[in-house]
């Protein structure tokens, strides 16, 4: 099923300011919390996508990707972490102490939720996000590519499993937390006593304590290796995009989440076409007998080789345009064309025969320059272009 627009989730316009935005998201967030919606998969499932619109449209950065590229953006669909609606319980719950404050969010409850709140808080340490460049022809791009990529980084060890303990039997309950990973304090405020939660300080949230460290991973639960992701790329990206694949960054230290992996892209020199954004140029170089009598030549695309009629008289700055043969737009919103500008080819050394025939040729009156109004100059061009 296609993703809803994040403005239409969150029930706010496109120029919508912070304050708006937060204020939809916390009312959202409060109707369909799982807490007042137990074994409610409807209400679960608008609770997250509601969390994952916030993510981007709280953050200039990601929602200025998206208004530009829409969910492509943010990863809308695809392998490796792509996928929208990924967000867990515990990527959700990190924004309350933003959105509710301090706080947090059971504090609008009463306190409540007991050790469900306390299985959500964060185990161990969250993973750094990882930065890569990923090259891509022009071919991968106009199509969209299914990639396998290397990338060295850390990851979960698979010796204790993350957990960075010798073995089952050196690992015990957190005795302050009880193994909730959280403790409950009680602050007094001018609206009397608020109960909050915050990450238990011996554990550090984890909930239980490592009395010998697994030797492979000297007790941190991760430790540094290579891994090959598949990664599904959409037709139409460009090196000013970002994309961000959840949870393929650096593995968190002692059980922690994994960061994100945020891809940047590079595009390959082609060997006959340029790009301007979604148009693609090819530069057609005619010998000046074939730019006066007229020909037929075959150009490059990036669907192979076609052939294109080249009228007689054709003067040097011509452009030709070959509809719908350029890129497609990162969201599938129609293509480019491909724009042909004919250069005529002057040689630079000639023979006694050619300069003999050269000779002849330029006291022909045919031959003097003599622009019409029907010939346009550069700038005339290039509006032509543009409009």
């Amino acid at each position: 099923m296609a993703k809803r627009d994040y403005y239409d989730v969150l029930g706010v316009q496109k120029g919508a300011e912070a304050s708006v935005i937060k204020k939809a998201y916390r009312k959202i967030a409060m109707k369909y919390h799982p807490d007042r919606n137990p074994d409610n998969k409807e209400a679960e499932e608008k609770f997250k996508e509601a969390a994952e619109a916030y993510e981007v449209l709280s953050n200039d950065d990601k929602r200025a990707r998206y208004d530009r590229y829409g969910h492509a953006a943010t990863g809308g669909g695809g392998r490796g972490g792509f996928g929208g609606g990924s967000m867990n319980m515990e990527d959700i719950f990190s924004q309350f102490g933003d959105v509710f404050g301090d706080s947090g969010f059971d504090s609008f409850f009463g306190g409540g939720g007991g050790g469900r709140s306390g299985g959500r808080q964060a185990r161990g340490q969250k993973g750094s996000n990882l930065r890569i460049k990923v090259a891509l022809t022009l071919e991968e791009i106009a199509k969209g590519v299914n990639k396998k990529i290397k990338v060295k980084k850390q990851v979960t060890c698979n010796t204790c499993g993350g957990n960075g303990a010798k073995d089952a039997s050196s690992v015990s309950t957190c005795s302050t937390c009880r193994g909730n990973g959280v403790v409950r304090q009680v602050k007094n405020t001018f609206l009397g006593q608020m109960q909050t939660t915050v990450s238990c300080p011996t554990c550090s949230g984890s909930g239980q304590m490592v009395t010998a460290n697994c030797g492979s991973c000297k007790g941190e639960g991760r430790k540094y290796d290579e891994e090959t992701l598949e990664l599904d790329i959409p037709a139409g990206v460009d090196d000013s995009l970002q994309m961000s694949v959840r949870g393929k960054g650096n593995a968190g230290l002692k059980g922690g989440a994994p960061g994100d992996l945020i891809l940047k892209f590079e595009e390959k020199p082609h060997e006959h076409l340029q790009r301007d954004g979604a148009n693609l140029i090819f530069e057609l170089y005619l010998n000046f007998a074939d730019a006066s009598l007229g020909t037929s030549i075959e150009v490059p695309t990036i669907d192979g080789r076609v052939k294109i009629k080249v009228p007689a008289g054709t003067q040097a700055g011509k452009m030709f345009r070959l509809q719908g043969k350029g890129l497609p737009a990162v969201q599938g919103y129609g293509k480019g064309d491909q724009l042909i500008h004919v250069n005529i080819w002057t040689p630079k050394k000639l023979s006694s025969r050619e300069k003999e025939l050269l000779e002849e040729m330029k006291t022909l009156s045919n031959f003097k320059p003599s622009p019409g109004k029907s010939e346009k100059g550069f700038f005339d061009k290039m509006k032509d272009y543009f409009n």
